[in-house]
């Protein structure tokens, strides 16, 4: 009760903000919204290097503050925060920018209505997905009538949504009930990473700076989907007492969990030399170039990792319940790229008969990534470059497609 209390005190401040601020003239100035950061980064740099001469403004949630520690040439304001002066000065850029770039689910935009000339980028912050999410979410059902009208208002607002794949843009249009015309699909920024084989080099050598003891090691990531109420009653599925004494030799594993969890738990000391903690690491994708072997369930990490064409593990021992619970897409046994387990002893078979399918790695890849292909980041921008008539139109086609 509080909470929604809260909500609507926040949401009619930022309103009377926003329309005070919609008096002034809209700016040459594009403004990211983001709560990942690693999309809005790659594209901003690439903004830098095509000397995009537009005003970058970044609004953005604690949990992606490390990732902008090190960008320069922009203005960084924390969002959504206890700030009021920031507050303001967040509803502002808001209020006067051409663009505004966002990688989640905003509340605010439910309160508010764009000029015409102003466009907003859903830069969604998953590659793909296995897991039923916006309107397709199992608990949208169940939430109040006021609940459901404020999160389609929000989807309303998505002008255009970046997709990698046709698939994910059928899921788009049908979690948050858009059409095919609001689909851009330039590919997804963050995966140039996995097209640039020198960039990927430097990563790997840094890690191993790092992390020498690691050298002869090959590395397991396991990174499962965040389960509802974990944090109260977590359990780690996956036997590490099991992996380390028949994998131990060769292999040393990282964990991607929350943060609160991991934090709690101490998987490291217990394992010392074995286990690796990375739950608070942000950069994902870094950890995913240094990654032999993937193990995960739900989450959308594999629609990336698929791009390297290495092994994936899909260790779905809740599978029914988590289907019943929170939902997944249709045919997900049928769409994952590797082997479907519920048990440690069977991930180790696994790893140690080395029974992989690399050309189904390969074939999920291309499909879920079909327009991201090293050049994402630059599509995009030439996007924005050409929708205010100082690009080139190189890339115009593209955008006839859907």
């Amino acid at each position: 009760m509080m909470r929604n209390l809260l909500i609507k005190m926040y949401l009619c401040f930022f309103k009377i903000f926003y329309y005070i601020f919609y008096l002034l003239p809209i700016r040459k100035k594009v403004t990211f919204i983001t709560t990942f950061g690693d999309n809005c980064v790659a594209l901003f740099e690439e903004m830098k290097k095509q000397n995009f001469t537009y005003q970058t403004v970044f609004l953005y949630k604690k949990s992606c503050e490390k990732q902008l520690e090190n960008i320069k040439g922009t203005k960084k304001i924390r969002f959504e925060s206890v700030n009021l002066i920031n507050e303001i000065r967040s509803i502002f850029h808001i209020a006067t920018s051409r663009y505004i770039i966002i990688d989640n689910y905003f509340g605010f935009l439910s309160t508010i209505h764009f000029k015409k000339n102003v466009e907003c980028i859903q830069l969604w912050h998953a590659v793909g997905a296995f897991k039923k999410f916006g309107l397709k979410d199992h608990t949208f059902e169940d939430r109040p009538i006021s609940d459901k009208k404020r999160i389609l208002k929000v989807y309303k607002q998505f002008h255009k949504i970046v997709v990698g794949s046709d698939k994910m843009a059928a899921i788009f249009m049908a979690a948050f009930n858009v059409d095919r015309k609001n689909i851009l699909p330039t590919g997804i920024p963050r995966t140039d990473l996995f097209f640039d084989d020198m960039k990927k080099r430097t990563i790997a050598f840094d890690w191993l700076k790092d992390y020498p003891t690691l050298e002869n090691k090959k590395i397991i990531m396991y990174a499962p989907t965040f389960r509802d109420n974990e944090l109260k009653n977590f359990k780690l599925h996956l036997d590490l007492f099991l992996l380390q004494k028949k994998l131990g030799e060769e292999y040393a594993i990282i964990l991607k969990l929350h943060p609160a969890i991991s934090n709690e738990k101490n998987y490291v000391e217990k394992y010392p030399g074995f286990v690796y903690d990375f739950s608070s690491y942000k950069d994902v994708n870094k950890l995913l170039i240094i990654t032999d072997i993937l193990i995960t369930d739900y989450s959308s990490i594999p629609f990336e990792y698929a791009l390297l064409n290495r092994p994936i593990i899909f260790f779905t021992y809740d599978l029914a319940k988590y289907r019943n619970d929170r939902g997944l897409w249709e045919g997900f046994e049928q769409t994952i790229p590797g082997p479907n387990v519920s048990s440690t002893s069977e991930i180790i078979s696994i790893i140690k008969e080395q029974d992989y399918d690399f050309q189904q790695i390969s074939e999920f890849a291309l499909e879920w990534n079909k327009y991201s292909q090293g050049n994402s980041s630059e599509k995009l921008v030439e996007y924005l470059l050409d929708n205010d008539g100082i690009g080139n139109k190189k890339n115009s086609n593209i955008y006839d497609e859907t």
